[in-house]
Order: structure tokens, then sequence, then C-alpha cells
């Protein structure tokens, strides 16, 4: 009667310990942000201020991460076709995007319409009838069945390239970590940009968003593809991944987080010159602010 008496009691014990390890669990999951690469304690964040960045790739600081056939627009879009990396609608990171959503995105404007009878006339869109190259029956020895093969071919050449999506917008927190008494940098996602000038509407478009954290892990994965170009020596290349962590990139202030969640060319938009140097104006406040925090 005692033993039996004993299992029930360390049942019962070993019961409320488990529910004890997983609110535990629960609660040490809360305690840092799921989406930063190097999390901090949040109970250790004495200041976080989340800030938004645009970066062109265009830019010569910037060239290295948009090099020849291994800009960072290129592993991305791969990426996602693959099945390896997950997009998402917004820089929330709340709501995934399907695959069939960012190829539309993915798709220029109006090519449903194809080539004009001017331009077929031409000969534009008989290259690869006279090519003699594959047209998905082999090395050419028999001819393709009617709508096989060309189908995939006919949705990539629709589709902007990797070099046309050159602007990517970096969501990130500034934090002071007060145990350890340092500013850290934490990026939280990336948005891939087809820039204003792409469209005869003059509007930009937003491609996809990504988790850095996911990022990080793809960059590492292609030791190979994923590098960081380094003009001065080709024995130097870094992989992306690192060039993120030491901030190689130069990427100009848009957007502070603030109640109306207005752009900060929106806050200062007496003249678009003041609009512009609000992006300076706010770095060196940010980089006083940093100073000043040293004196709490």
């Amino acid at each position: 009667m005692k033993n039996i008496c004993y299992a029930v009691a360390l049942g019962g014990f070993l019961s409320l310990a488990g529910i004890d390890s997983a609110q535990a669990q629960e609660t040490s999951n809360l305690e840092y942000n799921e989406n930063s690469v190097n999390p901090i304690r949040e109970s250790d964040i004495m200041l976080r201020k989340r800030i938004w960045r645009r970066i062109d790739l265009n830019e010569k600081q910037n060239k290295p991460f948009f090099s020849f056939n291994n800009e960072i627009s290129k592993i991305l879009v791969e990426a996602v076709k693959a099945g390896v990396l997950t997009p998402y609608v917004n820089d929330s990171l709340k709501t995934r995007m399907s695959r069939e959503d960012f190829l539309e995105r993915l798709t220029m404007p109006n090519s449903e319409a194809g080539l004009t009878e001017e331009e077929k006339a031409m000969g534009f869109g008989q290259e690869s009838q006279a090519s003699g190259w594959d047209t998905g029956g082999g090395w050419g020895d028999q001819p393709a069945a009617a709508g096989q093969g060309t189908a995939s071919n006919d949705a990539a050449a629709n589709e902007f390239l990797p070099r046309q999506i050159d602007v990517m917008e970096l969501m990130e927190d500034m934090v002071f970590d007060k145990k350890r008494s340092r500013l850290y940098w934490d990026i939280q996602a990336i948005t891939m940009i087809i820039p204003a000038s792409e469209f005869e509407t003059g509007l930009q478009r937003n491609l996809a968003t990504f988790r850095y954290k996911d990022l990080v892990e793809l960059f590492k994965s292609m030791p190979g593809e994923a590098i960081w170009f380094n003009p001065q020596n080709s024995a130097a290349h870094l992989n992306l991944s690192d060039a993120f962590a030491l901030r190689l990139f130069n990427g100009r202030i848009i957007k502070v987080a603030n109640p109306d969640d207005a752009m900060l060319v929106d806050i200062y938009d007496k003249s678009p010159k003041e609009g512009i140097m609000a992006s300076k104006w706010m770095e060196m406040e940010l980089l006083e602010l940093e100073h000043e925090l040293w004196e709490f």
C-alpha cells in the first residue's frame, strides 16, 4: 500500500514538474527576440530604437553586395524558387508569402501582351527556333513536343532580372545592453525592392521581405556563391553574413519608429532637400544618443 502511495505521489510530482518546465520554457522564449541572430534578454535591454535604412546596391560602397553573377537579389530569388527560403509579405514577419504570390510580384507588368506584330516581323522571338540549341527535347536531335519545355522558359523571360532588383530596405534595432554596457545593431529583416524606374506608374514594388536570421543560415550554407566581393583583394572575399555583421554597407535612414509610422520625408516635408538632410540629422542624433548613454 505504501508503494502505491509513493508511486502516486511521485507521478503527481513529475507531472507538476513537467508543467513548470513547459511554463519556464515558454517564459524563457518570451525573454528573447526570436528574430535576432544574437538575442539579448529583454530585461537587460535599457534602450531600443527601431530604424529602417534604404540601401542602393548601385552605390560604390554597396557594389560588393551586387557583384556580377553573385547579386544578393539573385541568391534570394533562386533560394525562394528552390523552396529553401521563406518570403514574408512585410517586415512584421508574421504573414508568409506563397511561392505563387512571389512569382507574381517578380513578373514584369504587361508581359502577357508579348511581342507586337512589328517586332515579330523583324524576327524577334524566333531566335530559339533557328539557334539549334536545346528547346526541351534533348540536345537538338529531336524536336520538342508542342507546349513542353517552353512554359518555364517563357515565365523566366517575363521576370525581372536580378540586376533590376537593386534596392534593399533594412530594418534593424539599435539596442543598448545594460548588463554588458554595449550598443548593438540587431538586424531583423531585409526587404528586396524593384525600383520605381522599372514601372511606368513611377511606383516601386516590394518584392518580398526576408527574416535576417534565415538569411544568415542561407548565406553560410553557400560559401562559394554568397560572397561580398572584395575589389582590393580577390583572396579576401567575405561571406555576406560576415559583411552584414561588419556593417560594410551604406544605408540612408528613411524611418525611425514613431506613433504615426511616418517616413522622415513625410515629417520633414517643407522641401525635398530638407527630407534628404533629415536622414543625416537623424544619424547624428543617434550618435549623440549613443554617447550620452554612458552617462546614465
